[in-house]
């Protein structure tokens, strides 16, 4: 009987509510083994509606929404399984993915608050808990979950390597290495180890680890995955040695394995900037000043421009928040535009956004911060890849200010090559499609500064680590708050810093008179050529 059934209906006279409990699960089953997630969902909503408190269920039911590009329906599926009861360590795991999925910190505490404290959690469940919370950027609340997990296990590597990650973004480096010679003692074949650990420190003659991670690299059926952080650790200690050719050659072989974990088309991001330019942009509204309203600070330009530094100095003032890389603005156009796109942004919601309240998107935005905040003014949000979502934040924001960080165009992609960003910047590990994805975002800052004159402060990363206080000073202006000499020195700030330059930021301002790339010149001429064909000015290097 059950090879009859569709869940998308009903098929031979069989409608949902009357079809047995167990020809209902393998027919639903079939469907998610197949991906007809249109097939799946009206089984899986017959099933709650006989099980409601079926938590599995419901995270099914929030990944089917997903893969159909229905983000509001996802978003409460997600948000009822975290208010059933815990079935399982595995379930709970799922739950606490899905809810950081839609950026849903708050209930992703609660969540954990149900299941029961950490010292009656499986490890396993620890580890993935405390994962969710670190992408939150809820640092010290994935700290307590880790301390647990290593109290129940004191060596258990991936614990261990999870500390130390943690403990960085903290600023709390000797402590982090600690871990990592606990985990490496045993288990030295764990790839992610020796990249945490090269970029703890600078590595010297007398104290690296370049022999261990060749030999590590060398052993045999190593996944892309593996190559690709055992590359980038060799690369980057080879590059504190001064060894520039050899840690180009690692630099290769980690970015070519990274790049064929990733599916990307150069033309997808020059469609999206084609359509962001092309849209309508309404009579412009002047910036407002209401010194009653919370003022979101947006830090934003290209990945390795120097955003870091300037939320760090930013948060030396007191009337600044610095809230770190959130999602928040993303999140609120998703449920706006009830589509579920897989980056900051896509075509679907450029296209959606015509329809859109942007006043609701703004106090979405704002309602969802809220809990993060203090009584400060101002608050950071440092996602630099919201330049995509200028537009939208300009009419859904009014009272919010826009700083974009300008660095040296070679630097600034030649710091992306050597970065490896999970799946969000699969343009950034090759070099013609690198500078392909530069010349696109100079494009859409043109247009913005144009559209939204005002709204947005160029702050230039060389100029700022030439006099720091003179540009903090004019930041300080543009965002309506005091200077302070504590807005110079990253030291001031004591904040969790989960980014690539979390332990670069914890030192003073450093000026560079010879860019990082100068050594690798000859390495890097397809990006020089390619950003020269389209019209980038490319500093000539010292003599």
């Amino acid at each position: 009987m059950s090879g009859l059934i569709d869940v998308t209906g009903t098929t031979a006279g069989h409608d949902l509510r009357r079809v047995g409990q167990d020809a209902l699960r393998v027919a639903v089953q079939s469907a998610l083994d197949r991906q007809d997630w249109a097939a799946a969902v009206p089984g899986l909503r017959e099933s709650l509606r006989r099980a409601p408190a079926d938590a599995a269920s419901w995270i099914q039911l929030s990944y089917a929404e997903s893969f159909l590009g229905h983000y509001r329906g996802a978003r409460t599926a997600a948000l009822s399984a975290a208010g059933c009861r815990v079935a399982s360590a595995g379930v709970a795991a799922d739950v606490t993915a899905r809810l950081r999925t839609f950026n849903e910190a708050r209930a992703l505490r609660d969540y954990l608050g149900l299941i029961g404290p950490p010292s009656r959690m499986p490890i396993p469940l620890l580890l993935a808990a405390a994962a969710q919370s670190s992408y939150l950027n809820e640092q010290t609340s994935a700290l307590l979950l880790l301390d647990e997990a290593r109290r129940a296990d004191p060596d258990y590597p991936s614990t261990l390597i999870a500390r130390a990650q943690v403990l960085t973004y903290l600023g709390r480096f000797a402590e982090a290495e600690s871990e990592l010679d606990r985990s490496q003692r045993r288990a030295p074949q764990i790839a992610l180890g020796w990249l945490v650990r090269a970029n703890l420190r600078r590595q010297t003659k007398d104290a690296n680890h370049v022999a261990v991670i060749r030999a590590q690299l060398a052993k045999p059926g190593r996944s892309p995955a593996d190559v690709a952080y055992l590359a980038l650790a060799l690369h980057k200690e080879l590059d504190d040695l001064g060894e520039h050719d050899a840690a180009w050659t690692a630099l290769e072989q980690a970015c070519g394995a990274k790049r064929s974990l990733l599916k990307y088309d150069v033309a997808d991001s020059r469609d999206l900037v084609d359509m962001l330019v092309a849209s309508p942009v309404p009579p412009v509204l002047p910036r407002a000043d209401d010194g009653a309203a919370r003022v979101p600070v947006f830090i934003v330009g290209m990945h390795r421009s120097g955003t870091t530094l300037l939320e760090q100095l930013l948060d030396g003032s007191p009337q600044v928040h610095g809230v770190g890389e959130l999602y928040d603005f993303t999140s609120a156009m998703r449920y706006a535009t009830d589509h579920h796109c897989k980056g900051v942004i896509d075509r679907t919601i450029v296209e959606r956004a015509g329809d859109v309240d942007f006043g609701e998107v703004g106090q979405r935005y704002l309602d969802g911060m809220a809990w993060r905040l203090g009584d400060e003014r101002c608050f950071t949000d440092k996602l630099p890849s919201n330049f995509l979502n200028i537009g939208f934040i300009c009419r859904a924001l009014p009272q919010a200010r826009i700083l974009h960080m300008v660095r040296d165009p070679v630097e600034t992609c030649f710091s992306n090559l050597r970065e490896l960003f999970s799946d969000a910047n699969p343009y950034s590990y090759d070099q013609r499609e690198l500078a392909d994805y530069y010349l696109q975002y100079r494009r859409l800052m043109a247009h913005w500064h144009a559209a939204y004159p005002g709204r947005i402060l160029d702050v230039d990363y060389a100029e700022l680590t030439r006099d720091p206080a003179g540009v903090m000073r004019m930041v300080a202006a543009f965002c309506g708050i005091d200077y302070l000499d504590a807005m110079s020195d990253p030291r001031s700030s004591g904040r969790a810093v989960a980014t690539a330059s979390a332990v670069q930021v914890r030192d003073r301002v450093v000026r560079r008179d010879v860019p990082k790339w100068a050594p690798y010149a000859k390495h890097l001429q397809p990006l020089v050529a390619a950003l020269r064909q389209g019209g980038v000015e490319v500093p000539e290097l010292p003599a």
